[in-house]
């Protein structure tokens, strides 16, 4: 079992940054690909970013692609995600998600993961 508790969000300009954490219970946070999503109000909840658990390799969705760094910290139990030139369009709940442990390859559909934080708001103003 996995528990994730995501921090960092806020109110930005745009243009503006914002980093994202999400902090995980467990031995095993080593061992979980963990991947961010979003969801803004009226819209489906869509894929981010995803980091594998075993090669750290990185994979984004392309409208934040170039702008959005995803990384982890294994011994702290954190993953983060950085945000920059954030854009009016990236206000959303943002969501870490881990996939079940040693689950090999980038995963970029909801029904991939399985253990869910309670999501981070972020506000990109005009």
């Amino acid at each position: 079992q996995v528990q994730l508790v995501e921090s960092g969000g806020g109110l930005v300009q745009a243009g503006g940054s914002l980093r994202l954490s999400c902090a995980a219970s467990g031995r095993t946070f080593s061992g979980h690909t963990m991947g961010w999503f979003r969801q803004a109000p009226g819209k489906e909840r869509e894929f981010v970013a995803a980091i594998n658990w075993n090669d750290a390799n990185t994979y984004y969705a392309p409208n934040v692609k170039g702008r959005f760094t995803n990384s982890r910290d294994n011994a702290k139990n954190t993953v983060y995600l950085q945000m920059n030139s954030l854009k009016p369009e990236d206000t959303a709940l943002y969501y870490c998600a881990a996939r079940r442990l040693g689950l090999r390859g980038i995963a970029t559909m909801v029904t991939e993961y399985d253990y869910w934080g309670q999501g981070t708001q972020d506000t990109v103003s005009s």
